[in-house]
């Protein structure tokens, strides 16, 4: 950011909700499907077709407004917003307005020290979250457009950020904070390939101290990165126009991502130019005060709630918490391996080291990792108590298991891992490890030591990689304590 030059961004998330059927009818709500059949007369906006409202898009708004610690309004209403694209069949959307069913909410971010100091969490305000219709989908061919409506009626919930956030980098955690809460409240599946979870991303330059500027929104980005990229790109430019006298003009504006630019789509609409009114056929939405605490009584735990109930249990950091929280089905896992193997802490070193690789390297989730929970406790707890040791159960034991072998005991077993525990044994290669090499055992005597490990390295190489490799430091320092012509 350019000296003397601070960024306002808003963002406007929309959420295509996880309805059986789409906002106002009957059609299903889920993707796929051949281009325009599912449809209706409802969605195609057909003469005297009347809607109908989803009272489970209702539910799944009122939960994110209470995970929100928003205001849930006991009365909304729904309104016409005018405007004509092939993708928009009736010629106007269903959306809410000038009241909302959830509004003045909060959601925790961390602030960018770049930017904030050493302020840390911000409490980005939330002005509303509304619910309305989704448009069709306009598919670009050669020499054609194509419309596909199967998408139109779709159930959007809008979230609509007021502009506390001041950096990229800020922008992309609200985005990702946001993205966490409504996946784990099963209300939106998160898909942000396939538009499930997307924004548009409001900015603005200000001189410190100042008033907004001229505000600029950037269409339709379905990527953390790309919030990110897109938002440094556009303050550059708006800094060099003020920079050199030149206003920023109010527009809306596409992310290029092969050119890594933000470019120009049309003026930015006034409210006046949507004509918005009433909606004549839906009444206002009352939502009673039984139908609110039914929700709350049926939310899960929010992953924050459930990051601090982690780093009390089992001694997280608070980035690991945050990692291992990064979706309900990785978190599920977690808290089923955690809970199987009694060991909190080597569950998730487990789950945020070698499975996080290997899932890494499968480009896939945590659903098709293909090993369950119980599986991988039973190895777990197998390193615990030193019946294997920890590199043979990652590059030996696990693949086993992954390829179906199990149980995990067998696998050990079968390969010939089983760790060498026999006191007499281990102290038998440790006293020829010492015969062997006097003049090195005389310094680690003398105290060198870092030939500890010489030493350990070579009674494990003499049992096949077997010796347990505590056992021998104890043997090993009994050695060492004990009068010259006894070790």
């Amino acid at each position: 950011m350019e000296p003397g030059y601070e960024m306002v961004i808003g963002l406007e998330v929309h959420l295509q909700l996880r309805t059986r059927t789409k906002m106002f009818c009957g059609c299903a709500a889920a993707p796929g499907g051949a281009p325009n059949s599912r449809t209706c007369p409802v969605c195609l906006g057909l003469p005297g077709a009347m809607p109908v409202l989803n009272a489970e898009a209702v539910r799944m708004a009122i939960a994110l407004g209470l995970a929100l610690e928003a205001r849930i309004q006991p009365r909304s209403t729904f309104y016409r917003k005018q405007y004509f694209y092939p993708d928009l069949p009736k010629g106007y959307q269903i959306t809410q307005g000038p009241t909302a069913v959830v509004e003045a909410g909060e959601l925790a971010v961390p602030g960018d020290p770049e930017v904030r100091g050493a302020e840390g969490e911000i409490r980005a305000r939330i002005q509303r979250a509304h619910l309305e219709e989704d448009a069709g989908k306009n598919l670009h061919e050669t020499g054609a457009t194509l419309v596909d409506l199967n998408r139109a009626g779709v159930p959007l919930l809008e979230v609509v950020g007021e502009p506390d956030l001041r950096s990229p980098q800020e922008a992309s955690d609200y985005l990702k904070a946001l993205h966490r809460l409504v996946t784990f409240l099963g209300i939106c599946d998160g898909n942000l390939e396939e538009g499930s979870f997307r924004c548009d991303a409001n900015v603005s330059l200000r001189r410190v101290g100042e008033g907004f500027g001229t505000r600029v929104e950037i269409k339709n980005l379905n990527s953390f990165n790309f919030v990110k990229r897109a938002l440094a790109w556009e303050a550059g430019r708006q800094a060099a126009l003020l920079q050199s006298g030149r206003p920023v003009e109010a527009e809306t504006r596409g992310w290029d991502a092969d050119r890594g630019e933000t470019r120009p789509q049309r003026s930015k609409e006034a409210a006046l130019d949507y004509r918005t009114f009433p909606e004549p056929d839906l009444p206002p939405l009352d939502i009673a005060p039984e139908e609110i605490e039914a929700v709350r009584a049926g939310l899960p735990e929010l992953p924050w709630t459930r990051q601090q109930r982690w780093r009390t249990a089992f001694g997280l950091s608070a980035y690991e918490a945050g990692m291992l929280a990064q979706g309900p089905a990785f978190a599920a896992y977690f808290e089923r391996l955690a809970a199987c193997s009694g060991l909190g802490k080597a569950s998730a070193n487990w789950m945020l080291g070698e499975v996080s690789r290997l899932l890494n390297l499968q480009g896939g989730s945590i659903e098709r990792f293909g090993l369950a929970p119980e599986t991988l406790a039973e190895l777990l707890q197998l390193v615990e108590a030193g019946v294997v040791n920890l590199n043979d159960a990652k590059e030996a034991v696990l693949p086993e298991l992954l390829a179906g072998a199990g149980p995990a005991k067998a696998v050990v077993d079968r390969l010939g891992l089983g760790v060498l525990r026999d006191a007499a044994g281990l102290e038998a290669l440790v006293r020829e490890a010492v015969a062997a090499h006097p003049d090195a055992f005389a310094q680690l005597r003398a105290g060198k030591e870092s030939l500890r490990g010489f030493f350990v390295g070579l009674v494990r190489k003499a049992s096949g990689g077997k010796a347990d490799p505590a056992m021998v430091q104890a043997i090993l320092g009994q050695l060492l304590a004990a009068p010259q012509s006894q070790a």
